[in-house]
């Protein structure tokens, strides 16, 4: 039975048609879910997560489904010199390894700095990036670098306000931060946006995620006190 499936694109740099996999929504099926939302999958070839970015196999510009369509003054140019113009033809368009997926982050990511993509864009590029490092190749050094990238595109996109024009919800944003912070061992970071949560005005909209917010809060204080107790 056929997992994956072809999906058309068009590159908006150099007007080439490719196809990029994409695996059939029936087959994602994670088997558990982390605090921070990453879902762990039993199989490699049924995860997500290495097909999330879609790479122009002619001239190397690399997408996400979450990519504007909209280039600002300057950006078109500097794709091309700085990426076309660099580029080895090569296809991402085959079922993926978890070394190639990880290539097609990181041209994802190049791509997203030099288009001065939204920072809830970039931020859910580095975020998948420290699940791939975390799931599949349980590095811990790579996964932590990524997440702290991630909580800073997160925080950036909490102060410019890009995140409301998505799915995303203030919440779930101030949760989100808050987690990331827990993981990279920021516990005031974390504490204050954890607050953030439980003090806002639409908490009623979102009762899960206030009582994982009070949760985890909760676990940082007893884990603060206990330290102090055997300081």
């Amino acid at each position: 039975m056929e997992r994956l499936f072809n999906r058309n694109h068009i590159c908006s740099i150099c007007d080439h048609a490719y196809t990029t996999k994409k695996v059939k929504s029936r087959f994602i099926r994670p088997i558990s879910h982390d605090t921070d939302f990453c879902s762990i999958y039993d199989s490699l070839e049924t995860n997500p997560l290495l097909y999330y970015v879609s790479v122009c196999p002619n001239c190397g510009f690399s997408i996400t489904e979450e990519f504007s369509s909209h280039f600002p003054p300057g950006t078109m140019n500097a794709i091309r010199n700085k990426i076309q113009k660099h580029w080895q033809k090569k296809s991402y368009g085959e079922i993926r390894s978890v070394q190639t997926a990880i290539n097609s982050y990181k041209l994802g990511i190049y791509s997203g700095m030099i288009k001065n993509e939204a920072s809830i864009v970039m931020s859910g590029l580095y975020l998948r990036l420290a699940w791939l490092y975390r799931t599949v190749e349980k590095n811990e050094v790579q996964e932590l670098r990524f997440l702290k990238l991630a909580a800073d595109q997160f925080e950036r996109s909490y102060s410019n306000g890009d995140f409301s024009q998505t799915s995303m919800s203030e919440i779930k944003l101030l949760y989100l931060i808050g987690e990331l912070h827990t993981r990279l061992g920021n516990s005031r970071q974390a504490i204050r946006y954890f607050q953030l949560v439980l003090q806002h005005k639409d908490k009623d909209t979102q009762v899960r995620l206030v009582e994982k917010s009070r949760d985890r809060w909760y676990e940082i204080r007893t884990a603060q006190r206990q330290l102090h107790m055997h300081a």
